[in-house]
């Protein structure tokens, strides 16, 4: 009881939801959610992603946040408080593994990212006419272990010097500066984008409906990123939750979250489509849009100095508002259950997080050729952690609460805080237990098929 006395809580629910939003917004809004959708019918996709998010990812993330706020407690310490069960208790363990192993090879990409602010700032993008060339660039710089290991150990130490002065020293405060600052700068580079000549196809290949590209894969994948964009299954949402007064409104501020989650994602998607198009380079590129062709784009618009450093700082600061989360977990469980300091357990264990990161590091060059599995080292633990860890989590987070704990005693305590939500309106009720139980784990439980090959 007096660990649960003398733990932290947010000091605002603007705190929160800046935090939990800059969870949930991360690398694949910048360049992912917007790349899918103009892959996979425009405006037609989004269309069926936000029904997604409305059937697996509001549901969820009410959900975990729910169990945190409930318990006071971590991922481990949720599941043992709601079902005093070491299976469940290992569930939750599974979050706290996920968020570990994600963090050491995320962190790897986000230095990529923190590097070319400096290459930004060094005018190399000026040099490049060609993908081919600015790729070339990219490959030279992977493959220096210096410089990838060095940005990795840059970003960790980043991410380390935030979580260190805690929950409202630490990742509040910062989440209030970084989240305004990415809104603003996205901003910046939309109505730059918007004012090119050429724009209007970037906003066509984005926005337009286009109801032929909806098939069943497209479906799929809008199901698969409708889960993942939330961070949820990791623990992460589950922990911001523990930080939660009693007397706050769930359900309003996962709705907050979901849509500064899908609107920044849209901002995005108009600020780099738009700027892509007018330069006439090629947005089908998937991962490499970022590193090889973004900065083609740069070296040909006017003023592309200022607004590449500006887009390099904007991704930085998406990888490092999710990064503290997924630290913030492992920290969590270690303050709550094996009674650690916090700043012994930040120093310990983002100290082993760049260790484990180092080979993801280096399989874009002296371990290239270590194949587990037939995949390298990052490849592997990224598949290990996105297509099995995450949806089984998620999956098993949902039927938790329907199925375990209860939906009368989850929604007993989802009402506080919500009172006049719920007496107002008594269709959210019915509408919530439908979609946690039964709309989820069955929709979750075909993206993990899907994830793993199955499907």
């Amino acid at each position: 009881m007096s660990k649960n006395k003398q733990r932290e809580h947010w000091g605002s629910k603007i705190g929160f939801i800046l935090a939990a939003a800059g969870s949930a917004v991360g690398l694949g809004n910048i360049w992912k959610f917007p790349y899918i959708a103009g892959e996979n019918g425009g405006a037609a996709f989004i269309l069926v992603y936000l029904i997604c998010i409305a059937i697996i990812g509001l549901p969820v993330l009410i959900a975990e946040v729910l169990m945190g706020r409930t318990t006071q407690r971590n991922p481990v310490g949720a599941f043992r408080k709601l079902s005093n069960s070491p299976f469940w208790a290992s569930v939750g363990g599974l979050g706290v593994l996920a968020g570990f192993v994600i963090l050491s090879f995320y962190a790897v990409v986000a230095g990529w990212s923190f590097g070319y602010i400096v290459e930004a700032f060094k005018g190399s993008f000026s040099n490049f006419s060609k993908v081919g060339a600015s790729g070339d660039y990219f490959t030279s710089l992977t493959g220096n272990i210096y410089w990838i290991v060095g940005y990795l150990a840059v970003f960790i130490a980043l991410t380390m010097s935030i979580v260190y002065f805690g929950v409202q020293k630490g990742i509040e405060r910062a989440s209030k500066i970084m989240m305004p600052l990415l809104i603003v700068i996205l901003l910046i580079l939309m109505v730059r984008g918007l004012t090119l000549p050429g724009s209007g196809k970037g906003l066509e290949f984005l926005l337009k409906p286009d109801w032929s590209h909806i098939t069943g894969q497209a479906v799929l994948i809008a199901l698969g990123h409708a889960f993942f964009t939330l961070s949820l299954g990791m623990g992460a949402m589950m922990t911001y939750g523990s930080y939660m007064s009693k007397e706050d409104n769930i359900p309003s501020a996962a709705l907050q979250i979901v849509f500064l989650d899908t609107i920044i994602a849209l901002i995005a998607g108009i600020a780099i489509f738009t700027a892509v198009f007018a330069t006439a380079e090629n947005p089908a590129v998937g991962p490499g849009l970022i590193f090889h062709t973004l900065p083609v784009v740069f070296s040909k618009m006017a003023g592309g100095y200022i607004f590449g450093i500006l887009f390099f700082i904007l991704l930085t600061i998406a990888a490092l508002t999710s990064a503290i989360s997924l630290l913030e977990v492992v920290i969590a469980y270690f303050v709550d259950e094996r009674g650690w300091k916090r700043h012994n357990a930040v120093i310990t264990f983002g100290f082993i997080t760049f260790l484990v990161g180092i080979p993801s590091a280096l399989s874009f060059n002296v371990m290239s050729d270590f194949k587990i599995f037939g995949l390298n080292f990052f490849d592997f633990v990224d598949f290990l952690a996105s297509n099995i860890l995450l949806p089984l989590g998620g999956l098993l987070i949902s039927i938790f609460v329907a199925w375990i704990w209860g939906f009368d005693k989850a929604l007993a305590n989802l009402k506080s805080g919500a009172e006049n939500l719920f007496e107002r309106n008594f269709w959210i009720v019915s509408t919530w237990k439908v979609f946690i139980k039964y709309f989820a784990p069955v929709l979750i439980f075909i993206v993990l098929l899907n994830s793993i090959g199955i499907l």
